[in-house]
């Protein structure tokens, strides 16, 4: 990891990048359960159920990771539970061409994110970094996905695009310091 006068301690970077790792793979498992809530029983069912499935066991490896490094979670981790399910919830209700657009505009943040991480972390932390490596690889088949489900068709695409992918660049800023 490159280091500059002031900069955090690497053991500190790490517990950064697991402590909000750990809190975006939450809060996308629960974008999908409210998403789930409201499409679950429609033709996006099952999409969106194999997508939820991958950020379970995202979230299942940095689960192990918060406890086996002692890194304390995100003291946001209550208001994520919240707004990660309503989040789900309010686009799956616009239809599933919005709830589409949602996903893409959270992974296209993660990809950008995991990018950054993984240029951070320059061959040290090799099984950190095959990990964000695969689940990187994991949300980017996600937003293929999305796109090929109509993504950008949803009503106010750019708009709803936006706002959702500052929401998500917002999350990430505040659940790797708090």
């Amino acid at each position: 990891m490159k280091r500059l006068p002031g900069d955090p301690a690497p053991k500190a970077r790490v517990e950064a990048m697991v402590r909000v790792n750990h809190a975006g793979e939450y809060g996308a498992k629960r974008i999908y359960e409210g998403q789930l809530a409201v499409l679950g029983r429609g033709p996006a069912g099952p999409t969106l159920r194999r997508m939820a499935r991958q950020e379970a066991r995202h979230l299942a490896y940095f689960d192990a990771e918060i406890a086996g490094r002692r890194v304390r979670p995100t003291a946001l981790q209550p208001l994520w539970h919240v707004l990660g399910f309503a989040l789900g919830a309010a686009t799956a209700a616009m239809g599933e061409r919005a709830a589409m657009a949602c996903t893409v505009a959270v992974e296209e943040a993660i990809d950008e994110h995991y990018a950054a991480q993984l240029e951070a972390l320059e061959g040290e932390e090799p099984e950190l970094a095959a990990a964000i490596e695969e689940f990187r690889a994991e949300e980017l088949e996600h937003r293929d996905t999305a796109l090929d489900a109509g993504a950008e068709q949803a009503p106010a695409y750019g708009l709803l695009y936006r706002a959702v992918n500052t929401a998500s660049k917002l999350a990430i800023a505040l659940s790797t310091r708090l």
